[in-house]
């Protein structure tokens, strides 16, 4: 079992730098870190968590700036998207941007990637939300052809372009792991079609049904073989630091357990980590 951390790094709270060099300290594999580009003030999309929106959803530094800090100040640390809002982004441009990441932490570079969930912020990219699920996936197929083709194209219905070099390529063969996000069928159908990886989230409910967790991961590893897809490692994502709820996680056959990290000051990040350290042994 692999442990990470999926935090939203901010302007008010542990620096992107500072955090890597701790969890690495500390035996965590991974960085996972949150964006949004904006937050519309007028806005009638409800928050998914519930509640009012918290001010560190509009105050996230940019993930890949986040990632290299993290990166350049670490030698293992996996650091990766969680997620890169890609239905917000150029993926010619984005494409490059990881790739970069990826040379530059000489082949750490994970990919969580996400079709966003505030519709305003969405339409203010010009982004349909809509068709924001097949504009997600074009997107990350095109990214892919860029990564792996000397002479890289793609065609589809919202993303298209003619034969053009893109340097550098990632490190990592074929190209960074691409995690999908999700628990609806939908998306796990996303994860069979396009992903490298299923970010599973982590719900309290799979607490009450036991083996349900176990259920969810069963059935999602014979779909995959059915697909011919092989392997695809499960990470569980919004992980609170719970040792039952990390046994269950473990005893489920999940691959990475991703413990959710409030953003906080840096006396107060490096106390949550020393507590979730204790739980991965």
């Amino acid at each position: 079992m692999k442990f990470g951390v999926s935090a939203l790094v901010t302007d008010e709270g542990i620096g992107p730098a500072e955090l890597g060099r701790a969890l690495e300290e500390r035996g965590f594999e991974s960085l996972f870190v949150g964006e949004h580009t904006h937050i519309p003030v007028k806005r009638e999309t409800p928050w998914p968590g519930g509640g009012e929106l918290g001010r560190d959803l509009y105050r996230t530094l940019d993930p890949v700036v986040s990632l290299t800090a993290a990166a350049v100040a670490t030698e293992r640390l996996i650091v990766g998207g969680g997620v890169f809002q890609v239905t917000q982004r150029d993926p010619i441009t984005l494409a490059k941007e990881i790739a970069s990441l990826d040379l530059v932490s000489g082949g750490r570079a994970a990919v969580g990637v996400g079709a966003g969930w505030n519709r305003e912020e969405i339409r203010n990219h010009g982004t349909d939300p809509r068709t924001r699920m097949a504009l997600l996936r074009e997107r990350v197929l095109a990214m892919k052809a860029l990564w792996t083709q000397e002479e890289a194209e793609f065609h589809g219905d919202f993303v298209s372009f003619d034969p053009v070099f893109s340097w550098p390529k990632p490190v990592q063969r074929p190209h960074p792991p691409v995690m999908v996000g999700g628990n609806h069928p939908a998306a796990v159908e996303r994860v069979l079609d396009f992903g490298d990886d299923w970010g599973l989230i982590w719900l309290p409910m799979m607490l009450e049904g036991e083996g349900n967790l176990g259920d969810l991961v069963a059935d999602f590893r014979r779909r995959a073989q059915e697909r011919g897809r092989g392997y695809i490692p499960v990470t569980a994502y919004q992980v609170p630091s719970d040792a039952r709820v990390v046994e269950s996680i473990v005893a489920a056959g999940a691959d990475r357990i991703l413990f959710t990290l409030d953003t906080a000051p840096e006396a107060d990040t490096l106390r949550s980590l020393d507590a979730m350290s204790r739980l991965i042994g």
